[in-house]
């Protein structure tokens, strides 16, 4: 099977449609698939959910589908750095489920093995409990009950996310950081494509080196990345 294709365009063709469940990779401004998300923008596909945790920023990441109005709902843990973001949310044009990062990255996870829901302690007592099932297990001291609450695995249409290199397989490795958010949105897409900043041959990876396999990775393109800096701080001379 053919995995790599020419450009973000053609490695996008035939899977976009309005309406659609993305899980995009990335933290802040590191590890972010920006030439698959230039692409649905020149696209104009619209009215778009995104699991991500965050929107990068007004200029960058999905932060530019965010300008053009073709985000409809975002899934997420951190909406600051984004003022486009904060400004549709709270006037109400975008709607916004918030996620605890951990319970974010579970999910995601969760649905790349196929378990539909899990439950967990963390945020219980909070916002982010309402309207979920909660359940008491014997998990405190003594075997005493403690609640949780069940969040369910999520399951997208389309993952789009970064990696450092590939083999022609798909086989996948990040560079630190970068990881992030990346490997478990890859694993809950129905179909994955990724952006790397190289190929290698099948075979020239190292077994133990390599953080995702190909069997997720559906389509790879090549191509240059902006390195960019989220927060700078200097001193005065």
């Amino acid at each position: 099977m053919q995995k790599i294709y020419p450009n973000a365009t053609a490695a996008l063709d035939g899977l976009l449609h309005d309406g659609m469940f993305i899980a995009a990779g990335g933290f802040g401004l590191c590890g972010i698939p920006e030439l698959l998300l230039s692409a649905i923008k020149d696209a104009g596909t619209k009215d778009l959910t995104f699991a991500s945790n965050n929107a990068g920023v007004d200029d960058f990441g999905i932060g530019i589908l965010l300008q053009t109005r073709q985000v409809k709902k975002m899934i997420s843990s951190y909406v600051g750095e984004n003022a486009e973001f904060m400004r549709q949310y709270l006037s109400g044009e975008l709607e916004l489920e918030f996620n605890p990062q951990g319970t974010l990255a579970e999910r995601m996870r969760s649905g790349g093995c196929g378990i539909p829901g899990f439950y967990t302690k963390t945020g219980v007592g909070t916002v982010i409990a309402d309207g979920k099932e909660h359940k008491d297990f014997p998990t405190g001291e003594n075997g005493a009950p403690e609640t949780y609450i069940m969040e369910n695995g999520i399951f997208a249409d389309l993952a789009i996310v970064k990696a450092w290199k590939a083999d022609e397989t798909g086989n996948l490795m990040f560079r630190k950081t970068a990881r992030n958010f990346n490997p478990p949105a890859a694993m809950c897409g129905k179909t994955c494509v990724v952006e790397v900043e190289e190929i290698v041959p099948t075979g020239s990876l190292d077994p133990d080196a390599i953080h995702l396999p190909g069997i997720y990775v559906h389509r790879i393109i090549q191509g240059d990345h902006e390195k960019r800096i989220e927060q700078r701080t200097t001193r005065s001379a």
